[in-house]
């Protein structure tokens, strides 16, 4: 991780800071884990030196260094995203996903240490690399504090588990319900 990173605790970012503090510092640097909740899921498009690449292709790169990848979201993604999906086969095992319709966090966890809690769901005008007057005005929290990483990595770690599900009265429209039973 930067230096930057390693020196933080909690900090309050906005807009354009969600992007480059989270997408391209604290997620590039996972070397462990990743674990990604978002309500919306959008073909995403981000810096990769001086190109725009999809941000699937970030997480590709991710799988092939083995790092583990979670992701919690409430609905499918639109078929931008469904497009790009494909043209990185290793996503398809190298990715858990679980669909749930009653995540509405928007969080990013890096290997237990670094995390991001806030509005922004992992799309274009949310966290991607759009300019000022093409963006949504977003806000959250990075922190490398262990008590609140901890926190929401147990929020994350329960619903994808399972553990809300017995009371969640959704499980008619949740496609993983039935699997997340068995566990």
């Amino acid at each position: 991780m930067t230096l930057l990173i390693e020196m933080m605790k909690t900090e309050f970012i906005t807009d354009e800071e969600i992007y480059r503090r989270v997408i391209l510092e604290a997620v590039s640097s996972a070397q462990e884990f990743l674990w990604l909740g978002t309500s919306d899921l959008k073909d995403l498009h981000v810096h990769k030196g001086k190109q725009m690449v999809p941000f699937l292709e970030v997480l590709s790169n991710l799988v092939e260094r083995g790092v583990a990848i979670r992701m919690l979201h409430a609905k499918e993604p639109g078929q931008a995203f469904r497009q790009d999906f494909d043209r990185y086969p290793n996503l398809i095992t190298g990715m858990e996903r679980i669909l749930c319709p009653r995540v509405h966090f928007k969080t990013v966890v890096v290997d237990g240490k670094i995390a991001y809690s806030g509005s922004a769901n992992l799309t274009g005008a949310g966290m991607g690399a759009k300019s000022g007057n093409r963006r949504n005005f977003e806000s959250g929290f990075i922190t490398t504090d262990p008590q609140l990483v901890g926190r929401i990595m147990e929020q994350f770690d329960l619903i994808w588990m399972g553990k809300r599900c017995v009371k969640c009265q959704r499980k008619d429209f949740c496609t993983d319900y039935k699997d997340l039973m068995l566990i």
